[in-house]
């Protein structure tokens, strides 16, 4: 009897922690944010690299790489899920038949990174063209998951010296880090170099 009772009590046991780690408490921060239960759609598995749909093919290829870090703006943020999503070089969010959750809405161009002990990520995808009405600049919308749940977004990449750039489009204190970026030549694709520290600038974060 006892022993039976014993393996019970494990079953139990296990039950509730596979559950309970099934069944994390996400809590989305910094204000409303339409789309940003796109970075739970993740797979396992992932790695600190991820390469989009298309890149190969892509006549503009384009290399974004950084480092996340803690709130201390020092230490090397591990474990960290980074979602991206973005336009093709016409300017649309590109689909295909069938798409489920916030691929409907995001397109097929979006990836997943998470970071290692060092912090670094980086995605190969393409130049985001502007959108077709142009009003709106070429951009890139990322959104980080933390290991404790939080979840928001960061100020979406735009492109120094983009003509339809304006104050209007930057947030004022910017999110995760200053979404202006230089672009850079290398290896024969467009590179972007963008740090971002965890909660700088979100309201509601700590």
């Amino acid at each position: 009897m006892k022993f039976r009772f014993l393996l019970f009590f494990i079953s139990i046991l296990l039950f509730s922690c596979a559950r309970s780690q099934a069944e994390q408490e996400y809590r989305l921060v910094g204000g409303p944010c339409e789309g940003c239960e796109a970075v739970l759609e993740y797979e396992e598995d992932l790695t600190a690299v991820d390469t989009l749909p298309e890149f190969k093919t892509a006549e503009k290829k384009l290399k974004i790489t950084g480092t996340i870090f803690r709130p201390d703006g020092k230490t090397p943020a591990s474990d960290v899920i980074l979602y991206i999503h973005h336009t093709n070089a016409r300017g649309v969010y590109p689909s295909k038949d069938g798409e489920t959750g916030w691929a409907a809405r995001h397109g097929y161009l979006r990836g997943w990174i998470k970071t290692g002990k060092d912090g670094r990520f980086t995605f190969y995808t393409q130049m985001p063209g502007a959108y077709p009405d142009g009003k709106n600049p070429a951009h890139i919308h990322p959104i980080v998951l933390e290991p404790d749940g939080r979840y928001y977004y960061l100020s979406g990449y735009f492109f120094e010296g983009d003509p339809l750039l304006t104050e209007h489009h930057m947030e004022d204190p910017p999110r995760g880090s200053d979404g202006v970026v230089k672009l850079q030549e290398q290896d024969g694709m467009t590179l972007i170099e963008r740090n971002f520290v965890l909660g700088k600038g979100v309201p509601g974060y700590n």
